[in-house]
């Protein structure tokens, strides 16, 4: 019995997994086709790692499979996320192995299974001869810190595009001789990659990593589609930028002892026209690069001998007293032939003119690599030098002192490779300031060396003539570098600009964490300050701009404050990061995704959790984001929330704007359906719909089911919300039971109010108008107001008083009270459903005067009315009484219908108290005689009109009789003629 459940506990674990890993991306790919395909960036190769169910898996690492309730953590099994290749791709896959028949055998009558073990043991026994427990990664020191790299791409660095197997693939033929530099940091199992590229090429198609045998590591796209999103950053920067997210254990191993090649497409992805490529490695100074240049064939240099010919320079520069510039370059193609060992090199850093010469020097190299070569130099300059170096006018040389017409390199002297923002959140760092205001500022530089920055900032008081600066402040000194001030908009908050003549005052505390934005006010008293952090440029903060995190309410700490960047990529995973300060009180804390259809009061809000996290700092990503809330990221307002999860409330929240959603993430709907966002709001399965769809919508804001309220549109009505739906009546205003001189009618209210007119001053001229609050609907009452209570889907209950007492301020509600009645309970009625005291009937007596017959008198019958007789002598004589009137014994009449009128077909006879009603019946023969049209005209007008419905019947009837029988003897014949 045990075994046959472990099979089928097996076999269900094999379903369950093989859809989560197989089937699923299948399911996806076909539900996101679309009849007309994007131009937009698609992962089209997976990526080396594994996913298990909404977990992603780095490639080399095992676990127990947990299917969730009823199964939970399956003890028995180990899943491994091994490297599979394909062709020359290495993909990740998913395997899973039993591990019970590993188990050893037991050698007591009662062994136990231990929590989280597979095999039995026996109690007591704690011998583990099977490892069923996965051992954890323990991350080294190395991964944890950044790393940096750098990358040469020229033709002479991409021989490894240069074998057999490789030439049908890539082609290195380079005709504009197209040179490429990039940097790479490794931080936390991330590659962010950097790259400048010669102007004269194009942006490329992709970006290829590889092992030194040329298998495929990973592989990302890097078009840009036509509808966006776009870079801003990359597009004033003219860089490349991206990040290779999880790297494994292995391939980072790789990178460390330089055995990675990364690989830059252009072209058709069937064909590529263009592919170089270059080894990653660690060069020197590139921890202390703040200049990089990319280094090309100079203008008039043989083209035939600087085919493939390129390099790089990694620029470092110290100020002050003794300032100084270090250059790393590593170039190839500047070598003679014949040149071998210890070859001379020209070296000049210099302005564009060559008119004047900053740093000369001759460096050998002593012997000659075909690929890479590296050179160092270091020279002492003037501040003006840095100044010039710093704002991109100066040109680093490198040319072969043997044949220098020939053989040079030269390049811009720019910002460097890496594509960094420099972003802070600004605040108050003072707890006891009573400072609010608070913001966000982020910076780059562009490629000709400018400053571009941007700032927003909340509740800044302006009364003080608030000053906001670029302050260098290492602790020891504390000097003004910008005024921004002069850019800030004070309608909008926000200042923006780029600052052009940059030197070196501003690069070196920039890129040693020593440059603030500063608030201070007039007498220089600090206002809020924040300290510019680098970030690389990838996935959420390549989006346009960051949103500023606000306060909800007061119970938010004072000089709490933060900013968020938010992206959708091309493999519709939700991108963000999140920089928070002022939290450190707070340790538990979770994010949240709010959307809602409108920005109006009481819409419905939808919530879905992203993460939990501690500390000031969040940057992560969603698998889980369901396509109609992505598609919602654009047309709905949504927000970005931190809730503390130790006091259960929200702190922050940031308005979302500019998500750029690519279009295959949106969901799949055919032409002739109603646009996304439609289609996505009748999903009765999407929680958005369900919880909308019990709200009313009316004058600019939503309504909970059963809420009441004054309308805004109208004077005097009432509205609610009564299933799904908005009702409205107009208020209904009490009737008075007070002097005319007590009656009075305050401005603005709908109703007047019985008050003495002494105390109506009173309450008039008080500041605080008096009244009374209904807990119902909410409303407000002024003192001695009285209103029929309002209650949907009724409306207004006019058989009640509500009254607001001047003097106590309490709410009392009373019935009306109807009069005595003069008849009894069973003969009193009700006018209308509304009304709240019952009626007697009126009883009217119908008598007749002279010779003129009764109207409701039948012409056959012998009837004298007793023209003198009271109603109740006609009562007591077997009279009857019907509908508030009266009839004498005998006395015959066609009843009278309120909705029809009077009904002539039908005879009403009163007969010893008892009414009797038979409708009028027409003989065959005055029906056949109108069917026939036998009568002439004159009997034909006479003929009574209640016999016309009833012969139009029998005609039908009677026509309906001939063709079944007609048909009868259709039937007859065709029978006789085939017997």
């Amino acid at each position: 019995m045990a075994n046959s459940r472990r099979s089928l506990l097996f076999f269900i674990f094999c379903a369950i997994t093989s859809i989560q890993w197989r089937e699923i991306p299948h399911i996806v790919d076909a539900r996101r086709t679309h009849l007309i395909e994007d131009d937009g960036p698609r992962r089209t190769h997976r990526p080396a790692e594994c996913q298990f169910g909404k977990q992603l898996k780095e490639l080399g690492s095992s676990w127990f499979p947990d299917l969730g309730p009823p199964f939970g953590v399956m003890y028995c099994f180990r899943c491994e996320c091994v490297a599979v290749q394909k062709k020359r791709r290495i993909v990740a896959k998913v395997e899973c192995r039993s591990m019970k028949y590993d188990c050893p055998k037991v050698t007591c009558d009662d062994p136990v299974i231990l929590p989280g073990k597979c095999c039995k043991t026996c109690p007591g026994d704690n011998a583990s001869i099977i490892q069923d427990v996965p051992p954890p990664t323990i991350a080294n020191e190395d991964e944890r810190n950044i790393k940096e790299f750098g990358a040469l791409l020229t033709a002479r660095t991409s021989q490894i595009l240069k074998r057999e197997e490789m030439k049908s693939m890539y082609s290195i033929n380079n005709p504009q001789n197209i040179v490429a530099t990039g940097r790479f940091s490794l931080h936390k199992k991330n590659l962010y990659y950097s790259f400048y590229v010669s102007e004269k090429a194009t942006r490329p198609r992709a970006i290829q990593f590889m092992d030194t045998t040329g298998n495929i590591l990973e592989e990302q796209n890097l078009t840009i589609p036509s509808t966006g999103p776009f870079s801003i950053y990359q597009n004033t920067t003219g860089k490349l930028c991206g990040v290779w997210r999880r790297v494994p254990r292995d391939y980072r191993k790789f990178l460390k002892d330089d055995q990675i090649i990364v690989a830059i497409l252009w072209g058709d992805k069937y064909q590529a026209e263009l592919a170089l490529a270059g080894r990653i490695e660690k060069y020197p100074a590139l921890q202390t690069e703040i200049l990089s240049s990319l280094l090309e064939p100079a203008p008039g240099t043989s083209l035939e001998q600087m085919a493939g010919a390129g390099g790089t320079a990694i620029v470092s520069a110290v100020g002050g007293t003794a300032s100084s510039v270090h250059i790393t370059l590593v170039v190839n193609g500047v070598f003679n032939p014949d040149e071998i060992l210890d070859v001379p090199l020209n070296i000049r850093l210099e302005t564009h003119d060559n008119k004047q010469i900053i740093i000369e020097d001759v460096q050998k190299v002593k012997k000659p690599a075909h690929a890479v070569n590296v050179i160092e130099i270091t020279s002492p300059v003037s501040t003006s030098d840095l100044r010039m170096l710093a704002r991109g006018k100066l040109f680093i040389t490198v040319e072969s002192r043997r044949n220098p017409e020939s053989l040079r390199l030269q390049g811009q002297v720019v910002s460097r490779v890496s594509c960094e923002i420099f972003q802070t959140v600004i605040s108050s760092h003072n707890p006891d300031s009573q400072q609010r205001t608070n913001g966000l500022a982020w910076i780059y530089l562009n490629r000709d060396g400018g400053l571009v920055y941007n700032l927003e900032v909340n509740d800044l008081n302006y009364d003080v003539n608030p000053l906001v600066a670029l302050v260098d402040d290492n602790g020891k000194r504390r000097l003004e570098l910008e005024d921004l001030t002069p850019t800030l908009n004070r309608v909008t908050n926000e200042a923006s600009g780029t600052i052009d003549r940059l030197g070196p005052r501003v690069l070196e505390p920039l890129y040693s964490g020593d440059l603030f934005v500063t608030i201070v006010d007039k007498p220089d008293t600090s206002i809020a300050r924040g300290r510019l952090v680098s970030r690389p440029i990838a996935d959420s903060r390549d989006s346009p701009a960051p949103i500023l995190f606000k306060k909800i309410d007061e119970f938010s700490p004072p000089n709490v404050a933060g900013m968020a960047w938010v992206a959708v990529d091309s493999a519709c995973e939700l991108h963000y990061d999140i920089s928070l300060t002022g939290l450190n009180a707070y340790r538990h804390l979770e994010l949240y995704l709010e959307e809602k259809a409108f920005e109006v009061p009481g819409a419905t809000i939808t919530r879905t959790f992203l993460e939990e996290f501690n500390g000031n700092y969040l940057e992560g990503f969603n698998l889980e984001i369901p396509e109609w809330l992505l598609a919602k990221l654009e047309t709905s307002v949504c927000y970005l929330e931190v809730y503390s999860k130790e006091f259960s409330r929200p702190l922050l929240r940031a308005k979302l704007k500019n998500i750029k959603v690519p279009s295959r993430c949106f969901p799949n709907d055919s032409d002739n359906e109603l646009p996304i966002i439609a289609s996505t709001m009748n999903d009765v399965d999407n929680p958005s719909y369900n919880a909308l769809d019990s709200k009313c919508y009316s004058s600019g804001r939503f309504y909970e089911e059963g809420e009441q309220w004054a309308d805004r549109l109208r004077e005097c009505t009432m509205c609610s919300c009564v299933n799904r739906r908005v009702k409205c009546d107009p208020i209904k205003c009490p009737p008075l039971r007070c002097k005319p001189e007590d009656v009075h009618h305050r401005k603005g209210e709908c109703c007047p109010i019985c008050m003495e007119s002494k105390m109506f001053e009173e309450v008039s001229n008080a500041k605080n108008s008096p009244g009374c609050r209904q807990s119902g609907n909410n409303q407000f009452y002024l003192a001695g107001s009285s209103w029929h209570p309002y209650l949907p889907p009724s409306g207004f209950d006019t058989c009640a008083i509500c009254t607001c007492d001047p003097v106590s301020l309490q709410i009392s509600c009373s019935k009306v009270q109807c009069p005595q009645l003069q008849c009894s309970e069973k003969d009193a009625y009700r006018p209308d459903k509304k009304s709240c005291c019952k009626k007697c009937p009126e009883i009217r007596v119908e008598i007749y005067r002279g010779d003129k017959a009764h109207p409701d008198l039948l012409k056959d019958q012998s009837f004298t009315p007793n023209k003198t007789a009271s109603t109740q002598e006609i009562l007591a004589n077997g009279g009857c009484s019907h509908a508030a009137t009266v009839y004498e014994n005998g006395q015959e009449w066609h009843p009278f219908i309120s909705s029809y009128g009077e009904e002539k077909c039908v005879d009403c006879r009163c007969k010893d108290g008892i009414i009797q009603c038979s409708k009028k019946r027409c003989t065959r023969s005055v029906c056949n005689n109108r069917i026939l049209g036998k009568n002439n005209r004159k009997d034909k007008n006479n003929v009574d009109e209640c016999c016309s419905a009833q012969c139009h019947r029998v005609r039908n009837h009677n026509h309906n009789a001939r063709r079944m029988r007609r048909e009868r003897i259709r039937d007859r014949h065709q029978q006789h003629a085939k017997s």
